[in-house]
């Protein structure tokens, strides 16, 4: 146990502080923290800290691609001891990652041992591993002995390092990034290299270019593992303009014939960071739930390449309608988000949109070019002035022998004799005696005037801002070459396709058609029996229920219900209980309040529409296909306030033309029916004026055909003459014609 602290005894050392304004500086330097320095990545060169620092303590170890392999665990251990105080398996996990062909579309480390596979299996223990540098990363760390960029103290201020790399590969959108800071994170795909080339030299040529132009260029992502994205190209440019959206990528499948009409599924490659083992168990399970009805079995046979076998249950399947399944049912289609949220200058953090990612870097490659060409200028002058001190001792060379050898204090004595520089004397000081048999005027005078030519040639590059840029340029389609689609790195992996379209539902598609009568009971009771049932007298109910609904469809349609709160609920008539018994509440299977009733229950028909009202008479005429709920809980159409409630629902024929509406103080109106507003959702407007009461039935009809109703005694009436009741909507009406139902309903 640690030693307790006292407090301080003097009250005068005491000093009051805000306990809130403590915690949000503390809270606020917490969130910098990790902003700055581990989730989220340099937009100049595309690297959290720790990956940084794992490729500059590579490069102190001389790891470069060309030579040997050192063990990864002493490659952890110098980066954890010197710049990373971090633990040595969250260096090492980093590292594994910047290591693995199948997570990184270029790999900054080549590794050797064990490094994890695409199933998910961890890699092997640091000390087993063994590492060194790819060309990607030895392109990142180019010229970074140049004072290319800034070094800063290390954690506890014995060594340097790098700010930022000098970055002559475009690693950041090529590699991509992930990372989850304080209330904000990253998630960038890996891009092609050279496609990011060809989009940065335009950008060179055309500084003002859009994002639908680079997009010709960067025509989206390309992952490690191949795939296809199926995204239209409008959401792509969206998604590269504002920074953020998301990418659907899917598996690469093809049919495999087995003769005699047998056939089977091959997937070759998966979406990207989707683990082939945890792919094959999620299948395996459901699979066993009966949730993949067209599938009998799966089976992985991959070796080196990946190459996962679905066998389907029959012949007759559609190899499309069986993916279709597939891919809406596991990972073998995955969303790959996108959010450009990186660090702009290493210091702020902001989402960028394609350009500004590209302008970033290549911003940070023209200052780099600056200060690599001014590091070469000084180092061009300080050659120059030693060779003005080598040349005149060349020529005085008996007498500097002389003074060297007789002078106690030869140095400011030749630099007094010859007007010597003190670098200049010291140059001459340090000069082995073998150099002298290489000391030729010639040589001296010749590499003289190379370096004055180059120095000259630097000079200008700096004066002049298009041939800095025509440099950069030169050094792009150098990289560019280097990663071209035609090598096998640098080859595009991922492509693009539309998403088939399939007209029938998958749902359906599992469940075999065959005829149904659904029956629904005044307590909302519901089954479904097998058959079309003509004789409706014989169905049998719970005591003190009694028959209300009762319809003729198919297994494979889609029952709806209207309640009395205006929502819509959507049933499967394939999933309803069976005909034995007197079924199953409605409540177990929609969100139905205790205090709602059942106001009307059809078989969904597409591309109908509805008349919908509410007892205080107002209504308007929707769509059924706006109608149909996805949840439990139902979709709300009719707006209703109790204790008005959802009164009408009825079909429109599209050779309707007036509306009918009769209150429960017997007064009929009949309106056009354009002057009801077709809507999505909401209260609509008023049908019929009532001074007591409300809407008691409302129906559309043609009016030539004449207005119908059922008596009574069961027979149907029709009317053709009804100018009396002809008016305009939101009026009272009059009393209907003689035999209209007492029950002040249309039947």
């Amino acid at each position: 146990m640690s030693k307790p602290v006292k407090p301080p005894q003097d009250p005068n050392n005491i000093e009051p502080i805000q306990l809130r304004e403590a915690l949000e500086e503390r809270y606020l330097a917490y969130a910098l923290s990790t902003i700055m320095h581990r989730a989220l990545p340099d937009a100049r060169d595309g690297l959290k800290p720790v990956h940084r620092r794992i490729l500059h303590v590579m490069r102190n170890l001389r790891l470069d691609p060309g030579s040997g392999f050192r063990k990864s665990a002493k490659i952890v251990g110098d980066v954890m001891g010197g710049f990373h105080p971090h633990g040595n398996v969250a260096i090492y996990d980093a590292m594994v990652r910047l290591a693995q062909d199948f997570s990184s579309r270029y790999p900054l480390v080549d590794g050797q041992g064990n490094f994890g596979n695409v199933d998910g299996d961890s890699a092997a223990a640091d000390r087993y591993t063994e590492a060194r540098m790819t060309e990607v990363a030895r392109l990142l760390l180019e010229h970074l002995d140049e004072d290319a960029v800034d070094f800063r103290p290390n954690y506890d201020g014995k060594e340097v390092e790098p700010v930022v790399l000098p970055g002559a590969f475009p690693n950041l959108l090529a590699n991509g990034a992930t990372g989850i800071a304080v209330g904000m994170a990253t998630s960038i795909p890996p891009h092609n290299a050279a496609e990011l080339c060809d989009a940065a030299l335009h950008l060179i040529k055309f500084p003002n270019a859009g994002v639908e132009k680079l997009t010709q260029f960067v025509v989206g992502p390309d992952f490690p593992t191949g795939g296809i994205v199926i995204d239209d190209r409008a959401s792509i440019i969206e998604a590269y303009k504002t920074g953020r959206g998301g990418f659907r990528v899917r598996a690469r499948w093809t049919t495999e014939d087995l003769g005699r009409g047998g056939w089977q599924i091959v997937i070759t490659e998966i979406p990207y960071l989707v683990q082939k083992s945890r792919l094959i168990v999620k299948c395996a399970e459901l699979l066993t739930a009966k949730k993949l009805p067209l599938l009998a079995d799966i089976r992985d046979e991959s070796a080196e390449d990946i190459r996962i076998v679905l066998e389907p249950k029959s012949r007759t399947v559609d190899p499309t309608l069986m993916m279709e399944q597939m891919f809406r049912s596991t990972e073998l289609e995955a969303r790959i988000p996108l959010n450009m949220n990186v660090l702009s200058g290493g210091k702020v953090p902001m989402v960028m949109s394609l350009g500004d990612v590209l302008r970033e870097w290549l911003d940070h490659r023209k200052t780099v070019l600056v200060r690599r060409t001014e590091f070469r200028l000084a180092e061009i002058a300080r050659r120059l002035e030693i060779l003005g001190g080598y040349l005149i001792a060349y020529l005085n060379l008996d007498e500097v022998i002389r003074i060297i050898r007789e002078e106690d204090e030869p140095k400011p004595a030749l630099m007094k004799r010859f007007k010597l520089t003190d670098t200049q004397a010291e140059a001459i000081l340090n000069m082995r005696l073998r150099a002298l048999r290489k000391l030729e005027e010639m040589e001296i005078r010749t590499e003289n005037a190379g370096l004055v030519k180059e120095q000259k040639g630097l000079k200008a590059l700096l004066k002049s801002d298009d041939e800095q840029w025509l440099q950069i340029s030169e050094e792009i389609k150098a990289v560019k070459e280097k990663f071209s689609k035609k090598t096998p790195l640098g080859r595009r992996r991922t492509d693009f396709a539309e998403a088939p379209e399939i007209d029938l539902e998958l749902e359906q598609s599992m469940i075999e058609k065959e005829p149904v009568t659904i029956v629904c009971s005044e307590k909302s009771w519901i089954r479904a029996m097998k058959g079309h049932i003509e004789d409706t007298s014989t169905l049998s109910y719970k005591d003190g229920d009694k028959g209300k609904f009762v319809l003729n469809a198919q297994s494979t349609d889609k029952i709806m219900l209207f309640s009395s709160s205006g929502k819509f609920f959507t049933l499967e008539a394939g999933k309803l209980p069976g005909g034995r018994g007197h079924g199953e509440p409605v409540r177990l299977m929609a969100d139905l309040d205790s205090t709602d009733s059942i106001v009307a229950l059809f078989v969904h028909a597409p591309g109908t529409k509805r008349l919908l009202a509410s007892t205080d008479g107002d209504g308007f005429i929707v769509l059924e296909d706006e109608c149909v709920a996805t949840t439990r809980k139902g979709k709300q159409v009719l707006n209703v306030k109790a204790p008005s409630e959802a009164q009408v629902c009825v079909p429109v024929d599209e050779t309707d033309n007036h509306v009918a509406a009769v209150g429960d103080n017997r007064k009929l109106l009949i309106f056009k029916l354009s002057e009801l507003p077709e809507m999505t959702r909401g209260k609509g407007v008023r049908m019929q004026k009532f001074k007591d009461g409300g809407l008691s039935d409302a129906r559309t009809f043609n009016l030539k055909e004449g207005l119908s109703w059922i008596d009574s005694s069961g027979r149907n009436f029709t009317v053709t003459e009804l100018k009396d009741w002809l008016g305009e909507r939101a009026q009272a009406g009059r009393l209907p014609p003689k035999g209209f139902p007492k029950s002040n309903r249309f039947g």
